[in-house]
């Protein structure tokens, strides 16, 4: 049986849902500008195979695992194969270390059953340099509201207590929780954030929620997500060591873990590490990752979209990948590729700012 539109659109707000990495600027800060024969964003396939010592004053090294870009699912992998392929990425980039696919029910016409949940994961990754020690940085100085608010013009957050977050305190939501701790106890910050959507997307909702009139639920022209904002010490030297594949001790990270989102999304985190330049403990080689889980059949509806003529160029994985016709500019309607440079440089920006 056909699923009704109302169920089937908002996986075309994949798109929107990118906007849970608020630590990046929408707007990159001033930094001096890169000599003209530099590339700022230089695109390799590893970025742990570039020697760190080669990276030029205000260029960034970056790669998001994609050899086909054209592709429609390109540069994403499902999250246990990311957990074989990737193993040292999948530990420092998963919520919590022993994450697991989640397992919940759901209740359809009255009947209650069991769901397991599978995950696709997009990892971007960016490298750079600073121009400044270990220990003229300080990740504390980032770990804030008040960062966040001045990073991101149009997310609105505000602060929220343990208690009002949402896996903490709703029974539905149990199997987002976090099982050694409540989510932001001892964060620097607690988060929750709004994003209004931008572009075509909604007008595309006005649409949707057209064509389903009475219904008793619409789709929302936002996003919503709670966050938690925390500091790493060097106590993470060995696990971060790995990830980054960089000699040097860590001394220190900053890492926001998005662990509710109201659709789309299961999780997603942001996370800088800061070690000294090998052989060059005068400067600072920068390793910053976004990764963004994706409900698994969010995209596996190529072909519902497909036969409904309005919705064939909101087709998830299009819209996700910046291959859709209603991808547009620099930041989050443009895909996620072109929105994970864009972001990396914001938060390489901010940091040589400091």
């Amino acid at each position: 049986m056909r699923r009704p539109l109302r169920q089937q659109f908002p996986a075309a707000f994949a798109l929107a849902l990118t906007a849970v990495t608020p630590l990046c600027a929408q707007t990159p800060a001033a930094m001096p500008a890169p000599s003209p024969d530099v590339e700022r964003i230089k695109e390799v396939p590893a970025i742990s195979a570039v020697d760190p010592a080669t990276i030029k004053a205000g260029q960034i090294l970056f790669t998001d695992h994609r050899d086909k870009p054209s592709a429609p699912e390109n540069g994403l992998i499902p999250y246990l194969d990311w957990q074989k392929a990737r193993p040292a990425e999948a530990a420092a980039l998963a919520p919590y270390p022993g994450y697991k696919e989640p397992d919940y029910t759901v209740t359809v016409n009255g009947v209650t059953k069991p769901r397991h949940e599978t995950l696709k994961i997009y990892v971007a990754e960016g490298r750079f340099v600073v121009p400044r020690p270990p220990e003229a940085i300080d990740p504390a100085s980032f770990a804030n509201l008040a960062f966040v608010q001045k990073m991101d013009p149009a997310i609105k957050h505000r602060a929220v207590s343990v208690a009002d977050v949402t896996p903490n305190k709703d029974p539905a939501a149990a199997f987002a929780k976090r099982p050694d701790r409540p989510w932001c106890e001892g964060a620097g910050a607690c988060i929750e954030s709004r994003y209004d959507l931008e572009g075509k997307l909604p007008l595309g909702v006005k649409l949707a929620n057209k064509l389903e009139e009475g219904s008793a639920k619409k789709i929302a022209e936002y996003v919503s997500f709670q966050s938690e904002l925390r500091v790493l010490g060097p106590d993470q030297n060995g696990p971060l060591r790995a990830l980054t594949r960089i000699d040097t001790p860590v001394t220190g990270g900053l890492e926001q873990t998005i662990f509710w989102v109201n659709q789309i999304l299961r999780f997603g985190k942001f996370l800088a590490v800061f070690q000294p330049l090998p052989n060059d403990p005068t400067k600072t080689v920068v390793t910053a990752y976004m990764a963004l889980a994706i409900k698994g059949d969010v995209l596996d509806r190529k072909a519902e979209y497909a036969r409904v003529p309005v919705l064939k160029n909101l087709l998830p994985a299009q819209v996700l990948m910046g291959n859709s016709s209603f991808n547009t500019g620099s930041s989050i309607s443009a895909g996620l590729p072109v929105y994970a440079r864009n972001r990396i440089t914001a938060f390489a920006d901010a940091i040589a700012k400091r």
